[in-house]
């Protein structure tokens, strides 16, 4: 029997997971950071923002960071910016679409900053990096991980490009815990977001999707145990606005 996993409230095979998943985004990549905007109040810098501070990339001193499913360079970005002129990021993402947006975005900020070649885009599934063993200082994916078909491979895999010491940073969506907030929060995912999705991009079904897929998305202690099993320690995770967001952290030491 094959094997299968979730796509939103579906059940698919697993093989065919990762297809549904790239149409998602084949179609939203152009408004996808609009509608980030959109649908979180803003609050998506934010949360980002604390991704970016808990990595304190270093602002005198070679780093290499590598953003795991990151096509528009987001994350990317704000690291660059926020370090020193010797951090060099390289951004993979499974989505062609969603990385010419994000090469884009990177040349104005090059332009902006007057440097070259501070970002690498590179075309990758996160269960199989083309990247050497010990190859980053830190790994780090925003809202993605639920994507991936796979997450214990892909954890593996973040854990083997990372050098020793080297830190995984994982911010993604998650249970909100607060009372009455939890139930506006169903009510907004599961109404107003897709109604959203319709008319900026034509596409309420995709919006459904990524909105179904994180009530799939394992519990913070389940996932911490995964990271573990994978063989990162010192796990750590921090919830942010009431659960709706955690920050997941673990070394390779």
């Amino acid at each position: 029997m094959a094997e299968t996993g979730h796509f939103g409230a579906r059940q698919v095979p697993l093989a065919a997971k990762q297809a549904l998943v790239d149409d998602v985004f084949h179609g939203v990549a152009r408004r996808y950071d609009l509608m980030n905007d959109l649908m979180s109040f803003g609050l998506h810098r934010a949360w980002k923002n604390a991704l970016v501070t808990a990595l304190d990339a270093p602002r005198h001193a070679p780093f290499a960071v590598l953003d795991v499913a990151g096509g528009t360079g987001d994350i990317a970005l704000r690291i660059v910016e926020s370090g020193g002129p010797q951090i060099q990021a390289t951004v993979c993402d499974i989505n062609p679409d969603m990385l010419e947006v994000g090469r884009e975005r990177a040349a104005r900020l090059a332009t902006r900053l007057g440097r070259d070649r501070f970002v690498d885009f590179t075309r990758a599934n996160a269960e199989a990096l083309p990247f050497a063993d010990r190859s980053f200082d830190a790994v780090t994916i925003a809202f993605g991980i639920r994507n991936v078909p796979r997450i214990e491979p892909a954890l593996a895999e973040a854990y083997r490009v990372l050098k020793i010491g080297g830190r995984f940073l994982c911010l993604e969506f998650s249970t909100v815990d607060v009372p009455a907030l939890d139930t506006l929060y169903d009510f907004y995912s599961f109404n107003v977001i897709p109604a959203l999705g319709r008319m900026v991009v034509g596409d309420a079904e995709s919006y459904r999707y990524l909105v179904e897929s994180i009530r799939r998305f394992p519990k913070p202690q389940i996932f911490a145990a995964m990271m573990r099993a994978a063989g990162f320690a010192r796990v750590s995770f921090g919830a942010m606005s009431g659960g709706i967001v955690v920050l997941h952290s673990g070394w390779r030491l």
